[in-house]
């Protein structure tokens, strides 16, 4: 294994969650296609520990996703041994094998003429489930990525946006209650704040699950959030640095890895950085229909006022000028609420969601989408400047 791969240990979340997933091990995988000269990958080693999310990321073409597809043996390596658990995969049948190892892609790849239920159905039907079982499995497959099961279980994917056609795909991958999941570049194809809500969605996922996930992305910041370690890929697969993304962005191996980390590296240590590792704050709320002198008296002195629907769920901004006017039951904010984010969002995505919302804060919500308070810019800059005042007391060259 190259020299820049490191053993430091993963962080306590990893430590402490519940695991269901396998251990992973990789020795000096090759993959030769007829015709090139030179391999695709070329004596890829690695040991994956279970429960553990491993992000790859590298240049396109460097063959990234042809390691990650190895393991399920979508494509066959050429030379070398894959190891899930205590079991070679290679002298698995393959489609015995893939039924032990969710798969999510960019596609989705729903069937577009089954409904959603049997979408997610279908693994376990392929396993000879029996059909309580099976709508029992999707019903809790659906509450697990934020579907409700009566809404959405006999819908058709044509009849899903983007990111709710991305929550079946991870739960049709996760059906059949595999201890691994491969992820190639899942979130690639939806908007930047769908995309971190369904980020969110996967590390909550992993919290109740502790899955071992190997996932593949050409964006440093997803790795960052995502990943318990992360891989750094050169041509060939080559591993040019393979730790924690504390580790990474605080000593890059060298110039190549540097490059991934970029010049902004204070505001990449704050996606190191979790909403739940600051003390909520919070607004005045009202229900929507609340009557406007009862918002009042809510309000108080405040500026603005968050409106909630029948489940707590955050919707509109009112403001104390627009408050002032009003009369009657209140049934309508300022502007809707754009944004959000989850205990689980990293700094950096209530950076974005605080100067999407223009008011100084986000709102927070639960595993529900229930409100439970905010974030402020003023949390967010004091992190920075405890960041960069960090930056400053590292002796010279201890970052490498």
């Amino acid at each position: 294994m190259p020299e820049s791969t490191t053993t430091s240990t993963v962080d306590d979340s990893v430590a402490g969650r519940s695991v269901s997933g396998a251990p992973i091990e990789l020795a000096h995988v090759t993959k030769r296609y007829a015709g090139q000269q030179a391999p695709a990958v070329d004596d890829f080693s690695m040991h994956i520990n279970a429960g553990e999310i491993v992000v790859f990321v590298g240049p396109s073409g460097c063959g990234k996703t042809t390691t990650m597809k190895m393991i399920n043996r979508l494509i066959e390596p050429s030379a070398g041994r894959i190891m899930l658990g205590d079991q070679d995969v290679t002298k698995l049948e393959p489609a015995q094998l893939r039924r032990r190892i969710g798969y999510a892609i960019q596609q989705v790849g729903l069937f577009p003429h089954m409904t959603i239920a049997q979408n997610i159905g279908q693994v376990p039907a392929m396993l000879k489930w029996d059909r309580q079982r099976i709508r029992a499995r999707v019903d809790e497959m659906l509450e697990l990525t934020g579907l409700d099961p009566d809404a959405y279980r006999g819908r058709f994917p044509r009849q899903l946006s983007g990111g709710q056609q991305q929550r079946v795909g991870v739960a049709r991958a996760l059906a059949a209650d595999p201890p691994v999941l491969l992820m190639d570049e899942p979130f690639g194809a939806v908007d930047p704040i769908t995309r971190g809500n369904l980020q969110d969605e996967l590390l909550n996922l992993q919290s109740q699950l502790g899955k071992t996930i190997v996932f593949v992305t050409h964006d440093f910041d997803e790795a960052i959030k995502l990943g318990d370690r992360i891989a750094v890929l050169g041509n060939q697969s080559k591993i040019l640095q393979y730790d924690t993304p504390e580790a990474i962005l605080a000593a890059p191996a060298d110039d190549t890895v540097a490059g991934f980390v970029g010049s902004g590296a204070t505001i990449r240590q704050l996606g190191l950085k979790r909403v739940h590792h600051l003390q909520l704050g919070k607004v005045a709320t009202a229900p929507l229909g609340v009557d406007a002198e009862a918002a009042r008296q809510t309000l108080g002195g405040g500026k603005h006022l968050l409106l909630l629907d029948k489940r707590n769920r955050p919707v509109e901004w009112l403001s104390a000028r627009a408050l002032a006017k009003a009369t009657g039951s209140v049934q309508h904010g300022d502007h809707l609420v754009g944004d959000t984010v989850t205990r689980r969002s990293t700094l950096v995505d209530a950076l974005d969601a605080i100067l999407t919302e223009g008011g100084g804060y986000a709102a927070v919500t639960g595993e529900r989408g229930e409100y439970v308070g905010t974030v402020q810019m003023e949390q967010i800059m004091a992190t920075i400047t405890e960041i960069r005042e960090a930056q400053d007391t590292t002796p010279t060259g201890s970052a490498g």
